[in-house]
């Protein structure tokens, strides 16, 4: 628990093979549902500030409380996404906090002098996200924050739900 920012909530893996990913937490963790987009459509997204063209394919699951996402960016557009690849990595790239007052929490870490490396939103105002580049030589240690006061919130509970009586069939399940 951060005293700052609350709970880490997720945990999200940026890599080059989502399904190989998806697979891999399925059959050897034992970690699903998946619930899968295959290209997420995104109402802005912005790198260091200006416009990017990025494009992804996410996955999400839960272990208990704690979610797990997989990102793989699908074209070459600029964001943190591809310059972690770039630098020769794979695997855990972000944590993150949730928060029902995001702008509060945003405003602060900005007033930290916390840079946002890059953010959007999905599914309107209340779908935002930012990432920002803390000081850390970790990789894994970027921290993402979003929005969950809308549909996001209520998807990420559902998701949590499903996965406590999860029996193990239908692994991988197309979300929208």
């Amino acid at each position: 628990m951060s005293r700052l920012l609350g709970p880490v909530r997720q945990n999200g893996y940026v890599v080059r093979d989502i399904r190989a990913a998806m697979d891999h937490w399925i059959n050897v963790l034992g970690v699903g549902p998946w619930f899968y987009v295959d290209r997420v459509k995104t109402d802005y997204f912005r790198y260091r500030g200006a416009h990017s063209d990025m494009q992804m394919s996410v996955a999400l699951a839960n272990s208990g409380d704690f979610q797990i996402e997989l990102i793989q960016q699908r074209n070459d557009a600029p964001s943190l996404y591809r310059d972690f690849l770039e630098a020769g990595n794979e695997g855990l790239q972000h944590i993150a906090f949730w928060s029902n007052d995001y702008q509060t929490l945003y405003d602060s870490l900005l007033a930290k002098g916390h840079p946002i490396g890059h953010e959007g939103a999905i599914g309107g105002e209340q779908g935002r996200f930012a990432y920002f580049d803390i000081a850390t030589p970790h990789p894994g240690a970027m921290l993402e924050i979003s929005d969950i006061s809308g549909q996001k919130g209520k998807l990420f509970e559902y998701i949590r739900n499903v996965a406590k009586d999860w029996d193990g069939a239908d692994p991988i399940r197309e979300a929208r």
